[in-house]
């Protein structure tokens, strides 16, 4: 299906997220879609999948034009969207899930469908199970099962919005196979909305580049990463050097912790983790590295052993608790975590305003509002809703709600979505912490991330903390092997 954009526009307020944009995207190729967080990659997919509407501009497949009212009518068209967050039903089964928006008529047959599913997972390489429950899946496998709905659905175009943030290597190995394997043996169309320019140079054959809504460069790949950098950004401010720090202080001990879920127990875990040191926690998805950062941030509970903050015992720690003293969690998911679909900007501040009494003070809260969108450099207004920002500014916008003064900071893949030069201003934002003797405790599936970031790094394999490595004193392959398992 050879698909087409013709003069699209969309704006938000005063934001001109896309400003008169065409493309051309022909079957059996896998196009790179760039552009810093708020350029307008992801606004522009939304339009081409059903889920916004353009203010002006068209559509065209295969030379008709189209208008779509919904993602059900994009994918009845053969266009089919992964998004950031995947959009599943946690509550449900896999089956339950693989089957909704699917025209099957009015009865079902469940049994069929569950055989369909195992056997197009196969396909693939994906091992998808109908009986599991959503809220028991990572991240990678959520990603999994709605490409294989998209595919069940007659998708000819597939979107896929930064597919590979918070996903493990093994999961990105396996997407990137499907996807040569659905562009060149069934001539399907790929685009990659990515700010990973070497996975944009691996998979795709020729990039688009987008700057602040407008189309300001295409390019066919392999080329220099220079060429896309300088595209993306004009210019790129120098690199800060992060300054190690003496650690001396405690600012969280585990002794002999347990932690538990229905799909996996902790070993007894014990670490140190020191005022201003920022720690990185390292292993594939699934390993417990993100069930220690609940239990730390009072989401679950241990079941023995002890944890200290500073002097403070937290042995029967809750969520509330752990906020009143001065520990904030950042998840990865966004929307389904961390931010409340349909309240503005401003709602959101006054939900997190420490001072607040009875009554809300909106003149306050909005006031308070401009100033963190101006400082995080958020692409939006105080009276945006958290769906109109693009992923990067709603994961810059987590940031800007952080209390002021905090201890221990918490963080799932805490660069997610994120562009080159913000991923760097937001670590300047995190040394700042550390100055001040916030300690930081972190996750993420980028092994040079955890390398460059970390003083120290905790290595986790299968529910097991197997050790701890000087960051400085080791490199992402050998921390890759050390996940693995290996000596």
């Amino acid at each position: 299906m050879r698909v087409e954009l013709q003069n699209i526009r969309k704006h938000f307020g005063e934001v001109r997220a896309n400003d008169d944009i065409s493309l051309i995207f022909e079957p059996g190729k896998i196009y790179g879609l760039l552009g810093e967080n708020g350029a307008g990659k992801s606004t522009l997919m939304k339009i081409l999948s059903g889920f916004q509407k353009p203010d002006g501009g068209k559509i065209i497949l295969d030379g008709k034009a189209r208008r779509f009212d919904s993602p059900a009518d994009a994918l009845a068209a053969g266009v089919g969207m992964l998004y950031q967050e995947p959009l599943d039903m946690p509550p449900f089964l896999v089956l339950e899930n693989y089957l909704l928006g699917q025209r099957r008529g009015f009865a079902v047959n469940a049994r069929q469908a569950a055989k369909d599913l195992r056997e197009l997972g196969k396909k693939y390489g994906f091992d998808i199970q109908p009986e599991e429950h959503i809220r028991d899946l990572s991240l990678g496998e959520r990603q999994q099962l709605e490409l294989l709905r998209l595919l069940a659905g007659g998708a000819q175009l597939l979107i896929l919005d930064e597919p590979t943030t918070g996903i493990s290597t093994e999961q990105k190995v396996l997407l990137f196979d499907s996807m040569r394997k659905l562009a060149k043996d069934e001539g399907k169309t790929l685009i990659l909305v990515s700010h990973k320019l070497d996975e944009v140079q691996d998979l795709c054959s020729q990039v688009f580049v987008l700057r602040k809504g407008k189309l300001v460069g295409e390019a066919k790949l392999p080329c220099p990463n220079e060429l896309l950098v300088n595209l993306m950004f004009e210019k790129l401010p120098p690199r800060r050097e992060r300054a190690s720090r003496e650690q001396k202080q405690v600012a969280l001990e585990l002794k002999d912790a347990v932690v538990a879920t229905p799909r996996l127990e902790l070993q007894p875990l014990n670490l140190t983790v020191y005022a201003g040191e920022v720690f990185g926690l390292a292993g594939l998805e699934g390993s417990g590295q993100e069930i220690l950062l609940k239990a730390c941030a009072g989401l679950l509970p241990i079941r023995s052993g002890s944890m200290q903050l500073g002097h403070q015992p937290l042995d029967q720690l809750d969520y509330h608790a752990a906020r009143a003293g001065g520990i904030s969690y950042m998840a990865a998911g966004r929307v389904e975590e961390g931010l409340v679909a349909g309240l503005t900007l401003t709602e959101h501040m006054a939900l997190v305003d420490q001072e607040a009494g009875f009554f809300v003070d909106w003149a306050g809260s909005r006031a308070r509002t401009k100033e963190r969108v101006q400082h995080f450099q958020v692409v939006g207004t105080s009276e945006s809703t958290v769906e109109q920002l693009s992923g990067g500014n709603q994961q810059r916008f987590l940031f800007a709600m952080l209390p002021s003064s905090l201890k221990l900071i918490l963080l799932e893949h805490p660069t997610r979505g994120l562009d080159i030069r913000s991923t760097d201003w937001i670590w300047q934002q995190l040394d700042e912490r550390r100055k001040d003797g916030t300690a930081i405790l972190f996750i993420s599936a980028d092994l040079d991330e955890v390398v460059e970031r970390s003083d120290r790094i905790a290595v986790f394999s299968g529910g097991r903390m197997s050790r701890v490595v000087d960051a400085a004193k080791t490199n992402a392959e050998e921390l890759g092997h050390l996940i693995g398992g290996e000596q």
